[in-house]
């Protein structure tokens, strides 16, 4: 697929054409009801996570830090793409079936707990001592403490680096193409094996995944320059 040799074969050019605009919206479709959805899912199960085991890791009881600090340790220390295929391929043969697309939101969703609990724990750990004892000394328990005061300010700190981890898992959503999931990766695959026109499919692909990125990215700054509002 060669600049010169396209335009010295209009035939080809036009193919060319007529495939990147019929294949352009179920490419669309593809990043818009899996991609994007099973991103949001992921992200939201996953901060549910996170916050868990970040609590855990700062709560000082051995057990509940061991248990975070192993499960951690294993999401970290592992590919994606193999822990996807222990939960879809791997599952099935201890008796446990699950469909593609759950499979694929327990992966990321497990992926992003791990990951983003870290960014959580340190957020956590950046709040000065002295918000604590100022919640301590007007009767507030741990949990309201942690709740009203700490949290809150955790939040802020901890957006930048949470909407990065969002931004990066739309794109690792592309790894569930390989566990049958028909997001917009799978769909570029499935149109190359009809048309024989790779180079062209994935570039496609590829340039769709980089506006939905840009998109998140300015919504990213938008969100830092509001927060920032109150600092």
């Amino acid at each position: 697929m060669f600049p010169n040799n396209l335009f010295e074969n209009p035939d080809r050019l036009n193919r060319l054409i007529d495939i990147a605009q019929s294949s352009f919206l179920p490419l669309v479709k593809g990043a818009l009801l899996y991609s994007i959805t099973i991103a949001l899912v992921s992200f939201a199960v996953g901060l549910i996570i996170a916050v868990l085991t970040a609590l855990a890791r700062i709560s000082g009881i051995r057990p509940l830090v061991l248990i975070a600090r192993i499960y951690v340790s294993i999401i970290r220390g592992t590919p994606l793409l193999v822990q996807l295929f222990i939960i879809f391929y791997g599952l099935p043969s201890l008796g446990l079936r699950i469909d593609p697309i759950p499979s694929a939101i327990i992966g990321f969703s497990l992926s992003v707990g791990a990951y983003s609990s870290e960014v959580i724990r340190a957020a956590i750990l950046s709040i000065p001592k002295g918000q604590w004892e100022a919640a301590y000394s007007i009767g507030m328990s741990y949990t309201q403490a942690l709740r009203r005061v700490i949290l809150p300010q955790a939040t802020r700190v901890s957006i930048p680096p949470l909407s990065n981890s969002f931004i990066s898992l739309v794109k690792d959503t592309s790894l569930a193409a390989a566990i049958t999931v028909p997001e917009m990766f799978r769909k570029a695959q499935e149109i190359v094996a009809s048309t024989y026109e790779p180079m062209l499919l994935y570039i496609e692909a590829a340039l769709i995944y980089w506006v939905i990125c840009f998109l998140l990215s300015i919504l990213q700054d938008r969100i830092e320059i509001r927060l920032d509002r109150y600092v």
